[in-house]
């Protein structure tokens, strides 16, 4: 399964906003990245649609997250940036050619269809396992703490 990269800007800012003690701007979230403020902002903007984050108007406004990071899923993040479709889609290969099997005969999806819709199905409920409180408690656990402290110092935390 191939990813765009705006789902990996949109996991590390859900992990960033749940670690921040108040909304946090886009240019914030940029700089923190060192990612275009421009690029991230249609992250956010799909997020936003998606309900997982809101925007705060205000001199102290920003992003936040709608939930907490333990009702929020890899997969919402994924569904929210990439779109729900599934990675495969079936055309009916074997409908053309010169040996092409006759429509009425397809009565069940091919075993290409089902092989790759059972990958599809796998991916999803692995994604849908792991929320974003996981991806903070695996941070908390691989980043060295002094990294971890001035992170959440420069967010306000």
């Amino acid at each position: 399964m191939k990813m765009s990269g705006g789902v990996e800007w949109a996991l590390h800012c859900c992990v960033a906003l749940s670690e921040a003690g108040a909304p946090v701007t886009a240019a914030k979230l940029a700089e923190l990245h060192d990612v275009s403020q421009s690029y991230l902002a249609k992250q956010l903007q799909l997020l936003s649609r998606a309900g997982l984050v809101r925007s705060t108007l205000g001199q102290s406004g920003g992003y936040v997250l709608t939930r907490a990071a333990n009702e929020i899923t890899v997969l919402d993040v994924v569904e929210a940036i990439d779109g729900v479709q599934p990675a495969f889609r079936c055309t009916e290969v074997r409908q053309r050619g010169p040996m092409a099997v006759p429509p009425e005969r397809c009565d069940t999806p091919c075993p290409i269809a089902r092989a790759m819709d059972s990958a599809d199905r796998a991916w999803r409920e692995s994604l849908r396992a792991v929320t974003i409180a996981d991806l903070i408690a695996d941070v908390n656990r691989t980043t060295p703490p002094e990294i971890l402290a001035g992170a959440r110092e420069w967010l306000g935390a």
